[in-house]
């Protein structure tokens, strides 16, 4: 299970943000009742069905956004890397976690309460605005997943994920993988053999090589003209 630790080093990500646009005396109402953990690979920092009593901001690592269908398949939503705030999507929902906050790798997050940023966003409308910004940049990638999804072969859509890794996770064309074939599979809503068979096909046409872990995008062109296509 995640460990406590002290907030002093770690707040400085959400601080920056928060002390754009409310007081410092405003934050440490925020610090009173706001706890810093860390997470191991796998383990979940917000459940789906669980009343939304925390926001989260990520400080460091990556996370998956889960959906569970009643008929037990899983659906990745988005992969998200820090610095960002999870679970803002519930702060004026107040029913169930509408999905899972799941570590992809380790992660350190700031649990924060709900009610107390609740009764700030009400009282300093930039500060709201600007986190329903931030959420809004998030979940624009998460729909545009879905849209994929809807409208592209198998090929077009590990082409958008493998895309998005670059531009929306690492940043870089060489990467170590945090997902596995699984939850590759799970967020191109295919299945893993499509995830192994397009890979296998992608290194024989020098487009993506993989070994292991390790992904090296070798033509993002052609990457693009897959997802074009669809």
């Amino acid at each position: 299970m995640a460990l406590e630790d002290t907030l002093e080093n770690y707040y400085s990500g959400f601080k920056k943000i928060s002390l754009q646009f409310i007081s410092a005396e405003q934050f440490k109402r925020i610090e009173k009742t706001s706890v810093h953990l860390r997470f191991k690979k796998g383990e979940t920092i917000l459940k789906q069905g669980h009343p939304p009593t925390h926001i989260a901001f990520l400080q460091s690592g990556i996370v998956k956004f889960n959906f569970l269908s009643e008929n037990g398949k899983n659906t990745i939503l988005t992969l998200v890397s820090a610095p960002k705030i999870l679970g803002g999507a519930n702060l004026f929902y107040k029913d169930n976690n509408l999905f899972s906050v799941v570590a992809v790798e380790d992660c350190e997050v700031f649990l924060i309460e709900s009610n107390v940023l609740f009764e700030l966003l009400k009282d300093n409308g930039r500060f709201g605005v600007a986190l329903f910004q931030l959420q809004s940049k998030m979940f624009k990638r998460s729909i545009l997943n879905f849209i994929s999804v809807a409208n592209k072969q198998k090929e077009g859509r590990i082409a958008d994920i493998f895309l998005y890794l670059l531009e929306e996770i690492y940043f870089k064309p060489s990467f170590n993988l945090s997902l596995t074939r699984k939850e590759l599979a799970e967020f191109a809503c295919c299945s893993v053999e499509n995830i192994i068979m397009t890979l296998s096909k992608w290194q024989q046409e020098g487009i993506v090589l993989v070994s292991g872990k390790k992904v090296d995008l070798k033509d993002i062109n052609k990457l693009k003209q897959i997802s074009k296509i669809g």
